[in-house]
C-alpha cells in the first residue's frame, strides 16, 4: 500500500490546490476508506471564498463513496473491500449531544485538543470531514467512529446513485422533515440547487399536495418538476410573493423551505408563510439576517423557524439508500459533470460559477 496520497487542500481564500499528503494511520475506532467518488458542495465554495473559516492545509470535502481499505481493531461488522458511504456529518454517538438528540452538534472539536469528544456542545461540530478533520476530496479518507458512521452500499447501486446520500439528500430531506409537512399541505421551496431539489423530492415523499418551486434558472425548475414540483416560479419573470399568495387564495403556504442562504430568499419564505406555519431554513448564511416586522406579525403569528445541520450516522444513510433502491427517487440525474481528482480546481471553477447547467460534479481519484 502506498504511504502518500493526493488531496485537495484549502490554502487561502480563493485558492484550493492538489498536494501530496501522508495516508492517515488507522486508530482502533477508525476506518480508512479508498475514495471511489466524491463531490463538491456549496459549503466547499463558502470555504473557498473564505466565508467559512477552516485551517490552511485542511483537506476539503465531506461526501464520500468508497471501499474499506483498512479497519481499526475495535470496528466489527464490516469487511475490508466492502463498498460503503459515510455521512458528511460523522458524530460520536456516545456524546452527550447525541444522547440529547442533536448528534450533529456534538463535541468532536475537543478531540483536536487531546480531550474527549464525548463532552461539550458546539454548533456544526458533528461535521468533521473538511471542517475539523481532513475531508474526502482525496484518494483516501479516515472515518472516525466508523462503527456508527459507515453504511454498506446495497448491491446494484452505483456510486452516482448514492453520491447524494452523505449530504445533499440528507440535508434536503431534513429540510422537508423540519418543515412539519403533513399530507395535503402546500409547500414553497426557495432555490432549486441540489439541496433545494432534494427538499422538493422530500416534500413529495412526505405527502405535500402542492409543491411550489422557486428559482431563477429554467433548467433547475425543469429538474424540480421531475422530482415532484407542481408549480414552478422563475423569480426573474414574476413577483414570487404575490404569485404564491394568489395561488393560495391569500392564505399563505403551510410550510416554506429556504435552501440558499440569502436575506432575500429567507424574507420571501417568511412573507408567504401562513400564520402558524413553519419556515425550514437550510441555507448557509454569510451575513446577519433581518426579520421584517410585517412578515413576522410583530412576533405574534405563531410562526416556527427551524434550522438544521443534516443528520449523519449509518442508520440515516441506510434509510436514504433504501429510498434510492426502492426507486421512489432517482437523484443520479443530479450528477451532471465528472472530473478526475487531478482536475478538481477546474471543477471548482465550473461549480462556483454555475456554468453549463451544473448541479453536482462527480470527482473520481482514479
Amino acid at each position: 500500500m502506498p504511504v502518500m496520497m493526493k488531496a485537495a487542500v484549502f490554502v487561502e481564500p480563493g485558492r484550493i490546490e492538489i498536494v501530496d499528503k501522508p495516508i492517515p494511520d488507522v486508530g482502533p475506532n477508525d476506518a480508512l476508506i479508498r475514495i471511489t467518488t466524491t463531490t463538491i458542495c456549496g459549503t466547499d465554495i463558502h470555504i473557498l471564498k473564505g466565508e467559512y473559516p477552516v485551517a490552511p492545509g485542511l483537506t476539503v470535502g465531506h461526501e464520500p463513496v468508497g471501499i474499506i481499505e483498512k479497519l481499526g481493531s475495535a470496528v466489527t461488522g464490516y469487511q475490508e473491500g466492502q463498498r460503503v458511504i459515510a455521512g458528511a456529518i460523522c458524530p460520536n454517538f456516545n456524546s452527550y449531544a447525541a444522547q440529547d438528540g442533536v448528534a450533529s452538534q456534538d463535541g468532536s472539536y475537543l478531540a483536536a485538543m487531546g480531550l474527549c469528544g464525548c463532552h461539550g456542545y458546539q454548533a456544526t461540530a458533528g461535521w468533521r470531514f473538511g471542517n475539523k478533520i481532513d475531508g474526502t476530496q482525496a484518494e483516501y479518507v479516515l472515518v472516525p467512529d466508523a462503527q456508527a458512521n459507515l453504511a454498506p452500499v446495497p448491491d446494484g447501486l452505483t456510486d452516482e446513485q448514492v453520491l447524494m446520500c452523505p449530504d445533499i439528500m440528507s440535508t434536503g430531506f431534513k429540510g422537508a422533515e423540519n418543515a412539519n409537512i403533513r399530507i395535503g399541505d402546500v409547500v414553497a421551496i426557495f432555490a432549486q440547487g441540489p439541496i433545494g431539489l432534494c427538499a422538493t423530492a422530500g416534500a413529495r415523499l412526505l405527502g405535500a399536495s402542492t409543491i411550489i418551486a422557486v428559482d431563477g434558472n429554467a433548467h433547475r425548475l425543469d429538474v424540480a418538476r421531475s422530482l415532484g414540483a407542481d408549480v414552478t416560479l422563475n423569480f426573474r419573470d414574476c413577483d414570487v410573493v404575490e404569485d404564491i399568495l394568489r395561488l393560495t387564495g391569500g392564505r399563505g403556504v403551510d410550510s416554506s423551505i429556504e435552501a440558499l442562504g440569502l436575506q432575500s430568499t429567507f424574507e420571501s419564505a417568511l412573507r408567504v408563510l401562513k400564520p402558524g406555519g413553519t419556515l425550514s431554513s437550510l441555507g448557509v448564511y454569510s451575513e446577519d439576517l433581518k426579520i421584517p416586522l410585517s412578515a413576522f406579525a410583530a412576533g405574534l403569528g405563531d410562526h416556527k423557524i427551524n434550522t438544521a445541520l443534516c443528520p449523519g450516522g449509518k442508520e440515516r444513510m441506510r434509510r436514504l439508500m433504501n429510498v434510492i433502491q426502492s426507486g421512489r427517487v432517482d437523484l443520479g440525474v443530479m450528477v451532471t459533470h465528472q472530473y478526475k481528482l487531478d482536475n478538481i480546481v477546474e471543477a471548482y471553477d465550473l461549480f462556483s460559477h454555475q456554468r453549463d447547467n451544473v448541479l453536482k460534479v462527480a470527482v473520481k481519484p482514479a
